[in-house]
Parts: C-alpha cells; structure tokens; sequence
C-alpha cells in the first residue's frame, strides 16, 4: 500500500470509533426526554446533544478524508505530496477532538467574553468548539488541501474528478471561516452562520461525497468514467444553481427581508434534482453491471447512501422548506426527523460502503459477503428509519398542537410535550435508537474480522 492508503486506514479507524461516540451520545441524549432527572447536576441535556451532532459532523469529515486518501494515489498513480505533513495532522486532529469533549464533558460552560469563546465554548450550533480548536480544524484543512493539489501537480495530471475535487476545496476551507466571526446583531450572526452549516455541509459536502462515489464505482464495479464523471458535473451544476439561492429557507425567521420568504420556498423546490441525479446514477450503474460485484456489502451501502440522499435529504428537506409549512414545522421534531434521515442518507452509507471496499483490498478477501454485515445493514437501517419515522409523528404532534392550534404559546408549548403522541414518539424513538446501537456494535465486529475469519468448510478435513 501506499503511505497515503495506510493513513487512510487510521482515518477510517478513528471516523468508526467517533461513529461509536455520537451513538452513544445520542442515545443518552434521547434519553433525557423520556426521562428528565437523568444525570440531573452532572451532564446537562445540552452537552450530550452537542456531543452528539458535533461527533457526528466529525467523524463524517474523517471518513471523507480517509476516502480520499485511499484513492488519491490510485487515481493519480504516485504517492501523496506531503505525506508526512497528512500524518501529523492527523495525530493533531484526534487530540483536538478529544480534548474539545473533554471541555464539554468536565468544564460544559464559558463565560460570553472572548477568553470563554477561545478556551471552552463558542456556544453557535454545529460550532460550539472553541475557536482555538477551529483553527486547529482549519490547518488541518490546508494541509488537506495541499495534499491533493500538490499530488495533482507533480502528477501533472488532472481528471474530470479530481478537477472537481479541486474546486471543491476552496469552498471547504473558506466556508469554514464563518465559525469564527461573532456578531453583536443576531440576525446578521445567524445570516452568515447558516452559510456555514448549509453551504459548508450540505452543499460542499454532497459535491465530496459525490467524487467519492464516483471513484468507489469505478473500483466497486468497473463503472466507465465518462458515465460517473458525466453524472458528477450535472451534480455540481445542479448545487451551485439551487444550493446558494436554497439557503434562504434558513432566513425565514431570523429578522431578514420578506423576499426570502420567495426565493428560499422556490429555489428549494430544485435542491432535490441533485439528489436524484446520483439515484439515476447507481440504478443505471447496477442496471449496466447486473448487480455483479465481489463485495455485496459495499454494493449494498452505496445504493442505500444514494436513495437515502434522495429520500431523507431531498423529500425529507422539501417537505419542510416551503414558507407555508416551515412556519409550523421549524424547530420541531419534524426537522430532526429530516436532520437524521439526510445525514444518515447522504453521507453516513458512503463512508461505510469506502470502509468495506478498503477492507477488501486489504485483508485480502476473495469476498466479503457474510452474515454480520446483513445484521448491521438491517439493524442500522431499520434503527434510523424507525427513528425518523417516531420524530416525524412527534414532530407533526408539535406543529398541529403547539403552533397550528395554539399559536406557539408557553401553554402550547406545554401541551404539545405532553401530548400522547409526542410521549410516545419518544419512548419509540429511544427503542430504535437501542436497534441502532445494536446495529452498530455488528458492523464493528464485522469490519474487525474481515477476512480473519475461517468458514466453517474450509476448516472442515477434506473427504478421501
């Protein structure tokens, strides 16, 4: 292997166990609303949901990382520029998140001052890391960056894909900038902030994850790279034509302008057409090739991350975007429902099926079909799906209850989380979140044996 492709394994190995650390920390989290009092005093509910979704954006940018380590150096055909540089990056950005949850777990809270920002707590959604460990985030960044550029030019080599990849990194590095800034006016601090978790997360994310897929078809299934490179450019079309416009459903209600009312609810409308590019893309691909491919598991993993793209990303999301219908349904469980379904479906299924792919090439296996991995695909999917059908009946209980028909009193508000079918949701949202975990613990027992593990006719004595 290459150096790059063995620090794609750490990469890969560290977005598993950090898997494992926001399912924990969502389940604790789901916890708390079926019972309150639980570790009253000790961890507040908001530590445990800031692990959760901070965890989760994570150890996605770990599995992106570790994917495109693996095949950089197969697509370019020399080793990464700046390997050395990569590896201590890496080394840095695992001490940086466990000393970041270390904070949250034993200090939780800062003060508002510039020393409480920088030290323990920014206290903005999805960036609540403090801003030395942003910048720490950002370098490692760069040298990401520096990396794939680097290769590309000592390669004097550029593909349609790694073209792509290319772009795709300024907008990787400069969204990021917008976690440091901190306004004194609220709607301008939320205006420029939404440009962070929309643009930098959906947007630049679902182009990375897009070269991704295209690289792991061509590995996974011999796929023509005219085809997937085809499909890769109406993608990026299609996000940079809806996606920056489509953020304006973010801007409904935080004290902007009355005409993003309009060009938020219509320009959402086209986010999903992206989406259904890469649906079109995997069912023409497993049409060509007849479902025919030595690893099932990755095969499997990638069809699911690119219906559930389409489903929980783009029905999920438009279901909600329209001014008419966010006006009730933001804020509710009815947007984690969706927040669940398109994370899981756009990206959480691509990193996975990368991981079976690598295990493949690298423990040697002549196949990787077993039953393991049926119990973790099946658990972890039923898990989700069950999950985001209990918010979504939760989420309608609050819409109806609490803004629909009560107006979005205190009292409403009151009602709404005592309704039956709010309670219930979350009781039934807490037992799939159990068959997530479950699911969880096969897939790592299974990407921990691949290719370890003797079938029971081979260690069978051959007949006379």
């Amino acid at each position: 292997m290459y150096r790059s492709q063995r620090l794609a394994l750490k990469y890969l190995a560290a977005a598993i166990g950090f898997f494992g650390v926001m399912t924990l920390a969502g389940l604790m989290s789901a916890y708390y609303y079926i019972n309150p009092d639980f570790l009253f005093g000790i961890l507040h509910f908001n530590i445990a949901k800031t692990l959760h979704i901070d965890t989760l954006v994570i150890w996605l940018l770990m599995g992106f990382m570790g994917a495109i380590y693996w095949f950089l150096p197969e697509e370019l055909g020399i080793e990464t520029v700046g390997i050395r540089a990569a590896e201590i990056m890496f080394y840095l950005f695992c001490l940086v998140v466990l000393a970041v949850a270390a904070i949250f777990v034993v200090v939780q809270y800062g003060g508002s001052d510039n020393a409480g920002m920088w030290l323990v707590n920014q206290g903005r959604k999805y960036v609540e890391a403090p801003r030395w460990a942003a910048a720490c985030i950002v370098l490692v960044m760069l040298v990401f960056s520096y990396n794939l550029i680097g290769t590309a030019i000592r390669a004097r080599k550029i593909t349609g894909i790694m073209g792509v990849l290319i772009v795709d990194l300024v907008p990787l590095v400069v969204l990021y900038l917008d976690a440091f800034p901190a306004f004194r006016n609220m709607s301008v601090d939320l205006f420029w902030w939404w440009w962070l978790v929309h643009l930098w997360v959906e947007a630049t994310w679902e182009v990375l994850i897009g070269c991704i897929m295209a690289l792991a078809l061509m590995s996974l299934l011999g796929t023509s790279r005219r085809i997937v490179e085809t499909w890769l450019y109406i993608e990026v079309a299609l996000v940079l034509g809806t996606g920056i416009l489509g953020l304006g459903h973010h801007y409904f209600w935080i004290g902007t302008p009355q005409y993003w009312l309009a060009i938020g609810g219509f320009f959402s409308a086209f986010e999903p057409l992206p989406l259904l590019g890469m649906v079109v893309h995997a069912i023409y691909d497993a049409g060509t090739h007849h479902m025919k491919t030595s690893n099932r598991p990755a095969f499997y993993w990638m069809l699911a991350e690119a219906f559930g793209n389409f489903i929980g990303g783009g029905v999920w999301g438009f279901m909600i975007t329209l001014p008419q219908v966010n006006l009730y349904a933001h804020g509710t469980q009815w947007t984690a429902s969706h927040g669940h379904f398109a994370f899981w479906g756009a990206y959480a299924c691509g990193v996975i099926s990368v991981a079976y792919l690598v295990l493949q090439r690298i423990r040697g296996a002549a196949s990787v079909d077993g039953t393991a991995w049926r119990w973790a695909f099946a658990a972890l999917n039923f898990g989700l799906i069950g999950m985001v059908g209990t918010l979504l009946v939760s989420g309608f209980a609050q819409a109806f209850i609490e803004r629909a028909v009560g107006g979005s009193t205190l009292e409403a508000f009151i009602n709404a989380q005592e309704s039956a079918w709010f309670v219930d949701g979350m009781y039934a949202r807490f037992a799939c979140g159990l068959i997530f975990a479950a699911g969880y613990v096969a897939l790592v027992y299974d990407l921990l044996t691949i290719g370890r593990r003797v079938p029971a006719r081979a260690a069978q004595p051959a007949l006379p």
